[in-house]
């Protein structure tokens, strides 16, 4: 089975970056047969994994990593990134969970692919 880590680094409204990122992993998730995904958000990313997100209009990210984590795809947010932005502190949309540098450091290792955007 592939193993594939998708690391995200744009805000979560100001470009589609991690739009398309959560687009690529959630039709990865529908594959068959379904590879393992790991999904690691860093700088302006990690903002999207607070709660009560209610964007105007258009697409919506707590929605996304929503149907990610109900199919118990790991999301992580950088520690340092998240501690820096004060998102450490605020409630967290349900399975994600801060991480660190050394839990990426290990996902790349175990990866067969690793994804930037």
């Amino acid at each position: 089975m592939q193993k594939i880590t998708l690391i995200a680094n744009g805000a979560a409204y100001g470009s589609e970056s991690l739009f398309n990122c959560l687009r690529l992993a959630i039709a990865l998730s529908e594959q068959q047969p379904q590879p393992v995904l790991q999904l690691f958000l860093m700088s302006d990313a990690v903002t999207a994994g607070l709660r009560q997100q209610h964007p105007a209009e258009g697409y919506n990210i707590q929605q996304m990593l929503e149907i990610l984590t109900a199919q118990n795809i790991p999301v992580r947010l950088c520690k340092t990134c998240a501690d820096g932005r004060g998102v450490s502190a605020l409630p967290l949309i349900d399975g994600i969970e801060i991480g660190t540098l050394v839990e990426l450091a290990k996902w790349t290792l175990e990866a067969d692919k690793v994804l930037t955007f």
